[in-house]
């Protein structure tokens, strides 16, 4: 196990400081993605409910939203692979639009659907993350698929991509749980998430594309 770490260690000095930028902005996206996890979840408690049901609703919606979009990635990663790092800073910007306007959208969707039957509060809960989630699963294959051109080592790429997005999101489930729920409430911590988003797009977007990393 000690000789895997210390290969993996030695491929990241062998690749520079491209991918490690690539890897702390991943990390930060993954920030993101839990912030709007949390935030979104108690938004849709306050709109339609808390009980078993609309807990499984949610959570499953995440898990096939982030499955269907991890395939449409690497669909799309294999299609274009000399624009994965525009597709990545785009999805960024995109994911960041939906949650500024998630809010209002989340309870103007419950003012609707309250008193319907679980079936439609389903579907409508579904079809209110299933955008978002999608977008957010489709950012691992693409950007796999960008360091895998580059570098041709698939350990290193999957593994330390997964690690930096998946350390992320602990970090932003306890940040927005713990403490900027606390102090600031739903609707500034999901435009915190969104100013996330916007800065990795803009550092992918100007920074490192300008690289050709």
């Amino acid at each position: 196990m000690t000789s895997a770490v210390n290969a993996e260690i030695s491929a990241i000095h062998r690749f520079g400081g491209g991918p490690v930028r690539l890897v702390a902005l991943f990390f930060v996206s993954g920030i993101a993605a839990l912030i709007y996890q949390v935030c979104w979840q108690r938004l849709l408690f306050v709109a339609f409910g808390v009980d078993i049901e609309s807990v499984t609703i949610i959570v499953s919606s995440f898990m096939l939203g982030l499955g269907v979009g991890a395939l449409l990635g690497g669909e799309l990663s294999d299609r274009y692979p000399q624009r994965a790092l525009p597709m990545f800073a785009a999805i960024e910007l995109a994911i960041a639009a939906f949650g500024i306007v998630s809010p209002n959208l989340i309870h103007g969707a419950g003012v609707l659907a309250v008193r319907s039957p679980l079936p439609v509060i389903a579907s409508v809960n579904f079809l209110l993350l299933l955008f978002p989630t999608m977008l957010m699963g489709a950012t691992l294959p693409i950007l796999v698929r960008h360091v895998m051109r580059l570098y041709q080592n698939v350990g290193v790429s999957i593994g330390l991509l997964y690690f930096a997005n998946t350390l992320g999101a602990a970090f932003g489930a306890a940040l927005s749980g713990m403490l900027v729920l606390y102090y600031f409430g739903l609707a500034a911590t999901i435009y915190l998430a969104a100013f996330l988003n916007i800065s990795v797009s803009a550092a992918v977007w100007f920074g490192l594309r300008a690289r050709h990393v």
